[in-house]
């Protein structure tokens, strides 16, 4: 085979056959196939697309390319759970004890945060010593010790995927069903676990800007799950607001432990329940709803508050900041914005304020950028709510002061206050089995 005679193939948009991907992806990355090939190659899938076939094929070549994790030295059914990204999203934190409580081992391989969109990784190092850098047996034991454990990303993880993506990111091709597709549940696959529960996000912060693209993008990767022998299903949630109150990893930590303490966001709350009664279901606790339920009940007798503390005190982190959170660093600056006038607000652009806490110092716009982990915004209002003029609309986090008055006019631009409120917009946009 000729990688030229692939790109040409598919720029005169044919299918490729099983063996030319794997011929592609195993070339790529074993380094004997150029960037400015796979870049070509790359720009012809998303002019030309792929079909069902291709997409499977491609998904489980980007699996193959490296390590695939035997999770059985860990006891029990394991369950896993992906987000595609947004902002405050703070949901593992939550999900994670609340499943392990109710004895499905969660096995959790996580990205860190860039751009707009945060990282689970980031938001627990923010706990003083907890070890996300783990090899495969401190992994096996904090998970059989603990019922959970969340780990960075193993080197040999899905490598095509690392090379791939890096490639996307600087040559336009990022936005493709079939490469979007791959790439996350290539990455899954290879993780191991015996099911995977999928967070797909519906709205401003998410790249499915649409509950259309969503379900497309959510039936592809279950199918795909299906064929690869994994419980798969996918739930569609809304990320056109913030997640909860906090974005920015200490504040997004605190913010969770207020609700495994039986307290928090309302929108917040449900859609966790909602993502632990999936990953129950999936690991066989009966249907969805008798573990909405148990869920439920579970968050309010305290015992996911336990499973979090096991995670921490198993990761080598100081579990006396899940119990006590006022531990957590401050920021040096903690700066209201008050509304300049009287009504609703109707919109607040997810993605926008996500770029505020970027600025701010809560995130990353590259994977060489430090965090701080105590940066990051506070809301006071949230969709829906009567506001008042004066009234603060968020805090602030920062110890950049000279931030501050450009991640409050992001802000104020992408944040909608009306006369009039507006219509309910559902959390949870469907369920995809």
């Amino acid at each position: 085979m000729r990688i030229t005679d692939i790109i040409i193939k598919k720029r005169e948009g044919e299918n490729l056959t099983k063996e030319e991907i794997n011929y592609f992806v195993n070339g790529y990355t074993q380094g004997k196939i150029t960037d400015y090939q796979a870049s070509a190659l790359l720009m012809a899938i998303c002019i030309k697309g792929m079909n069902e076939e291709e997409t499977e094929n491609l998904t489980f070549a980007i699996r193959d390319s490296g390590e695939i994790v035997d999770l059985s030295p860990i006891d029990g059914i394991k369950i896993d759970k992906h987000s595609t990204g947004g902002v405050g999203d703070k949901t593992t934190l939550i999900v994670a004890p609340l499943v392990a409580a109710l004895g499905i081992k969660v096995a959790k391989m996580s990205g860190r945060g860039l751009g707009h969109t945060g990282g689970t990784v980031d938001k627990l190092e923010s706990i003083p010593g907890f070890k996300t850098a783990l090899t495969k047996e401190e992994f096996f034991a904090a998970v059989n010790s603990a019922g959970l454990a969340v780990s960075g990303q193993s080197g040999n993880l899905a490598p095509a995927d690392k090379k791939l993506y890096a490639l996307r990111d600087v040559t336009g091709t990022v936005d493709n069903h079939s490469l979007i597709v791959s790439s996350i549940m290539g990455k899954k696959l290879s993780s191991g676990a015996d099911g995977i529960g999928l967070d797909v996000k519906v709205g401003s912060g998410s790249f499915n800007k649409n509950k259309a693209a969503a379900e497309k993008l959510s039936q592809a990767m279950v199918k795909i799950g299906k064929a690869a022998g994994k419980k798969t299903a996918a739930l569609l949630t809304d990320m056109d607001a913030p997640l909860g109150k906090a974005i920015g990893n200490s504040l997004e930590v605190k913010e969770a432990i207020e609700v495994l303490n039986g307290g928090g966001d309302g929108a917040l709350v449900a859609v966790c329940l909602e993502l632990a009664a999936l990953m129950l279901h999936l690991g066989g606790k009966g249907s969805v709803d008798a573990c909405r339920d148990k869920a439920a009940k579970t968050l309010k007798e305290g015992s996911a508050l336990q499973a979090l503390i096991n995670m921490v005190d198993a990761q080598g982190g100081d579990s006396s900041y899940i119990t006590n959170p006022e531990k957590f660093a401050a920021a040096k600056y903690i700066h209201p914005i008050l509304s300049d006038r009287d009504g609703y607000m109707t919109h607040c652009n997810a993605k926008e304020y996500g770029k505020a806490a970027l600025i701010l110092g809560a995130g990353r716009e590259t994977k060489a950028d430090e965090i701080d982990h105590s940066a990051g915004i506070v809301l006071e209002k949230r969709r829906g709510d009567k506001v008042n003029k004066g009234d603060v609309i968020a805090y602030l986090h920062t110890n950049r002061e000279k931030a501050v008055e450009e991640a409050e006019k992001i802000i104020l631009s992408s944040t909608h206050i009306e006369k009039e409120p507006p219509s309910a917009v559902p959390l949870i946009h469907g369920i995809v089995m």
